[in-house]
């Protein structure tokens, strides 16, 4: 019999993953079964567990293949690098334009499959735990509230600005803002416009995101 090399297992795992991907585009992540990935692999059911014992094995590594893809981490710190000779006010604007442009650009896919994941959570907290258990590396929400809006911060203070609240009340604001754009955008784009018929535009959102976040701070526009 051959020797099953690593680079085989990587590349059957990475099967499997894009699989669960496909799935979970189509259908609420809570609601795909392992059957559903066997399916969409080709793959017989023993075929799948030589490579993953449970479904949500196969998500915590999909999320973090999803990580990879959609990192935003090197283009902000970019625009915060380049911040010199700027005002206050256009680097928010060009930080939360990024944003924008980002999140209009992955709305039907990975942001669809996160805001699932965050359904997911409230729902199955001890599952989601497991998920994330096998996560690498560092998420991009994770970035923004621990070193951006630090950063934010510490201009601000370096201008001499007079926040309207502390950096805890200010970042916790801030980060709560930005849930409910996601989540809004995401509702909108993936599950119609609702009974209230709106769209949410994310360009619109993050534009009044960035207005708030300066005048949070003590800035001016």
């Amino acid at each position: 019999m051959p020797k099953v090399t690593e680079e085989y297992i990587e590349k059957k795992k990475q099967m499997i993953v894009d699989a669960a991907y496909k799935v979970c585009l189509r259908k609420p992540v809570e609601m795909v079964t392992m059957m559903d990935v066997i399916e969409e692999t080709g793959l017989s059911q023993g075929g799948i567990y030589r490579f993953y014992k449970d479904l949500d094995e196969i998500l915590g590594d999909m999320v973090t293949h999803m990580r990879m893809d959609y990192c935003i981490i090197d283009e902000v710190e970019e625009i915060m690098n380049n911040a010199d000779g700027k005002t206050f006010a256009v680097v928010v604007h060009q930080f939360c334009d990024f944003l924008a442009d980002v999140m209009t650009q992955h709305l039907m896919d990975i942001q669809k499959i996160n805001f699932d994941l965050t359904v997911l959570a409230i729902n199955e907290p001890e599952r989601a735990e497991k998920i994330m258990g096998r996560i690498e590396g560092r998420g991009n929400f994770e970035y923004l509230a621990t070193v951006a809006l630090p950063k934010l911060a510490k201009s601000s203070a370096e201008k001499k600005f007079k926040p309207k609240g502390t950096p805890e009340e200010i970042f916790g604001f801030i980060s709560s803002a930005y849930t409910g754009i996601e989540m809004n955008c995401i509702l909108s784009a993936c599950y119609g416009n609702g009974k209230m018929n709106s769209k949410a535009d994310p360009k619109k959102l993050f534009n009044t995101f960035a207005s708030t976040i300066i005048y949070l701070f003590g800035g001016e526009e």
